[in-house]
Order: structure tokens, then C-alpha cells, then sequence
């Protein structure tokens, strides 16, 4: 008589799972509209500290100065070259992302999920400029995109993952 397999045992196969992926793939994750808000308003808190300190070394603001006298001011300009070092090192650093993203477990990427270049976040710190100037759509974009991208990160071929 001839042996059926599986015969003698008393449990039942495993369901079949019908999601499986490769062992070692996860799904990635992107940081939305919301944590990513949360995260720039750390970054502006530490930034404004700066600022205060900055401001200090300058004086204060006098109201009567002028727009150009503000604007074009030696305080504007430390001020611009201190918050683009801070975004661009920090987001082209080994941990990917400013106090902020790390705070929230937020790190960038780029579009095919490296680490990025120090010009790269250069290009991403000013192209926030350009989502700014037409109305904040550009920062607006990552609620609506699939993989939660602003204008600037479209313009820079970067992505915003979840670290946990």
C-alpha cells in the first residue's frame, strides 16, 4: 500500500498570504504634509535662535528703516547663508536630515533612495524659494502627490521616507 503524504498530520496547511513580498523589501513609507510642517517649525525654532544671536552681533532693527535697508541688509544675508549651511549639510549628511526630520524620524533621499549630494540639497534648499513664491503651492503639492512630494523635491529628484 502506497504512503500518502501528509497523511498522519493532524494540522492543516497555512493559509496562502496573498500580500507576500521578497524577504527583506519593505514598504517605504513617505513623510506627509503634516509631520513634514512639524518638522520645519523645530527647524525654525532653532534657526530663530540663531537669528537672535545673529541679530545681537548686528543691532537691532530700527523701524525706521527702509525695505532695501532690510532686505539687502548685511544680518539678511548671514542669515540666508546660515539657514541654506543648515539645511543643505545637514540633509547631505550621513543621517540624511535636519534636527527637525530627525526628531520625527523623517530623513531625505534622493528619487532612487541615496543619500544625497551636498549640492543636490543645495538645489532642494533653493528651490524651496520657487514653492514658496507661487502661494505655498509647491509645499501644498505633498498632500496631493503619491509619494508626498513638493515642488522642490520634483525639482530635485529627492523624497521624504519615514525612518520608523
Amino acid at each position: 500500500m502506497a504512503s500518502v503524504p501528509n497523511s498522519g498530520s493532524a494540522a492543516p496547511p497555512p493559509p496562502p498570504v496573498w500580500d507576500a513580498q521578497p524577504i527583506g523589501a519593505s514598504a517605504v513609507a513617505y513623510g506627509g504634509f503634516w509631520i513634514r510642517v512639524l518638522a520645519y517649525v523645530i527647524d525654525g525654532i532653532l534657526l530663530g535662535i540663531a537669528g537672535g544671536i545673529i541679530g545681537r552681533l548686528f543691532g537691532p532693527v530700527v523701524p525706521e528703516m527702509t525695505f532695501d535697508q532690510v532686505f539687502f541688509s548685511p544680518r539678511t544675508g548671514l542669515s540666508l547663508i546660515v539657514s541654506w549651511l543648515y539645511f543643505a549639510l545637514l540633509e547631505s549628511s550621513e543621517r540624511g536630515a535636519t534636527v527637525g526630520k530627525m526628531a520625527l524620524g523623517l530623513r531625505v533621499v534622493t528619487g532612487r533612495g541615496e543619500r544625497l549630494t551636498f549640492l543636490n540639497a543645495t538645489g532642494r534648499y533653493f528651490a524651496k524659494f520657487l514653492s514658496a513664491l507661487i502661494l505655498g503651492i509647491g509645499f501644498l503639492m505633498v498632500a496631493f502627490t503619491d509619494r508626498k512630494r513638493g515642488l522642490h523635491d520634483l525639482i530635485a529628484d529627492t523624497l521624504v521616507i519615514k525612518t520608523r
